[in-house]
């Protein structure tokens, strides 16, 4: 049966006529029409290398007023929605490249995926990374079974190594752009949803440079009912694509962190194709700060025991943040798309979100140093139900009056409410208690 888009004409005029940028060099990507038979189609080729992950109603719920369901993308094989797009495209190769190979040159998400999708092909895959790159990344891809070759101290390096490579060799170099195969293969995201979730008022997605899965994802949304609105969510630190759609172009020149707690957030607006589809279909783009992001990671990870990383968390942030007070009462489901973090960068995070959410704190004061003293303190915080994380006594380095100590502690709370009861005890008894700012 063939489906007729009520929006083909908006989607058409989205995506006609634009010219491509001759920075990709990777795949030829034409700038046909992406029809919701495109994305549909890509949904039929693709459902048995990926997962139809969940789409559930969450506990987070009550807590910000609406009806939240979470699309939970970073349960695919490699943690990250980009498995979609990179399966389809990868099946959409010709057979005689397919038996040449493929080689890529990152250690994000979407190399990850072409790795492990690849060696599903049966596809030769290879991965160029530079000395600079986690050894828990690498062997990762190994294990998914590419052949990693470590190159160069800075990604430019193994780029250009990597196309050198696919060029005396005959290999495919890829590189995540906003070819129509690409886009429709992230676009089956929507298509899950709108399935999964009855009566949704909204979806929310990660946005920033590499915005495919929300451009994707808008196409088959708004296909199935325009007055779903789709709200794409970026950091403040580099609101890409913001600026871009202000300027009408991909911005190239704007500066952007290597840091890997951003992944993607944080990249470089890859193309014009996702960039006009989300400037004609999506109806809101916020931006949230760092902190709102790390405190998104702390909730899932306590109310839905979800491990994600800052693009997994930065639907969520929109709301930790108050942006969008108009979904208040509504049926809102978001997309956490990405669970690829470091476990030493997770630790850090997890730590930094419990200062921010007043439940970590430390405070410092002067004793006498006579027996007991400490002891009194420590009988305030167990009174106070505040759990010691840690106590230092110091007598060296003290600027007050002989015979006193300084301590500094820090207490773990339930929440900001209980940290200001802690804070009043323990002033009442040490006025001169200093409380370290966060």
């Amino acid at each position: 049966m063939k489906i007729v888009s009520r929006n083909e004409e908006l989607l058409r005029d989205a995506l006609s006529r634009i010219p491509q940028s001759s920075s990709r060099t990777s795949l030829s990507s034409s700038n046909k029409l992406i029809r919701f038979e495109d994305i549909s189609a890509a949904a039929f080729k693709i459902q048995c290398g990926v997962q139809k992950t969940p789409c559930m109603y969450s506990r987070l719920s009550k807590q910000y007023g609406m009806d939240i369901y979470l699309k939970k993308e970073f349960l695919q094989y490699t943690g990250s929605v980009k498995e979609r797009g990179v399966l389809y495209l990868l099946t959409s190769l010709p057979q005689d490249q397919q038996r040449k190979g493929v080689i890529v040159a990152s250690d994000s998400n979407f190399s990850m995926a072409v790795a492990y999708h690849a060696s599903e092909l049966r596809i030769p895959v290879f991965v160029i990374m530079s000395a600079s790159t986690s050894p828990a990344r690498v062997k990762m891809c190994r294990e998914y079974g590419a052949m990693v070759i470590s190159y160069g101290t800075t990604a430019k390096d193994s780029q250009t190594h990597a196309r050198r490579l696919a060029q005396e060799n005959g290999y495919l170099y890829l590189e995540e752009e906003d070819s129509a195969v690409y886009l429709s293969g992230l676009g089956t995201v929507g298509l899950e949803v709108y399935e999964q979730v009855p009566k949704l008022d909204a979806v929310i997605f990660p946005a920033g440079g590499h915005c495919g899965l929300l451009a994707g994802s808008s196409a088959a949304l708004k296909h199935l009912n325009p007055h779903i609105s789709v709200i794409g969510v970026e950091s403040e630190n580099f609101p890409i694509l913001q600026q871009s759609l202000k300027a009408g172009h991909p911005i190239e020149d704007q500066a952007c962190s290597n840091h890997h707690f951003y992944g993607d957030v944080s990249g470089l607006c890859f193309g014009s194709n996702s960039l006009q589809l989300t400037g004609k279909l999506v109806d809101k783009v916020v931006a949230v700060r760092e902190e709102d992001i790390l405190i998104s990671m702390l909730r899932l990870l306590e109310y839905e025991r979800a491990t994600v990383d800052a693009e997994g968390a930065i639907g969520l942030a929109a709301l930790v943040a108050g942006k969008l007070p108009e979904l208040k009462g509504k049926r809102v489901a978001i997309v956490i798309c990405s669970g690829n973090l470091e476990l030493h960068l997770l630790q850090q995070c997890i730590a930094r979100a419990l200062t921010l959410d007043n439940r970590v704190c430390r405070f410092s004061l002067v004793l006498s140093d006579c027996p007991g003293d400490v002891s009194k303190l420590l009988e305030i915080l167990a009174r106070e139900e505040a759990r010691v994380l840690d106590i230092r006594q110091e007598r060296m380095f003290v600027t007050s009056e002989l015979f006193t100590v300084e301590v500094t502690c820090t207490v773990e709370t339930r929440d900001k409410i209980h940290t200001a009861q802690l804070r009043n005890a323990l002033l009442e008894r040490y006025p001169t208690a200093a409380w370290t700012e966060r």
